[in-house]
């Protein structure tokens, strides 16, 4: 059996030519939202140590034990 790579190739070359900038868009797009996603995670992480100094006190302790 082939692999996915080798599938999507296979495919790739029996489009019409008129179709290859659709394909073109749609891996831009692939690429966008996972780059949208890595730098959704990194803020997260980046932002994490701000608020451990917020949620992380004696007035709130009693909150995490609900």
């Amino acid at each position: 059996m082939l692999a996915v790579k080798e599938r999507i190739i296979n495919e790739i070359d029996r489009l019409p030519e008129s179709y290859l900038s659709e394909v073109f868009d749609f891996i831009l797009f692939l690429e966008s939202k996972k780059e949208k996603t890595l730098m959704a995670k990194a803020s997260q992480q980046l932002s994490t140590a701000s608020f451990e100094k917020i949620w992380d006190n004696e007035e709130d302790a009693v909150y995490d034990k609900l």
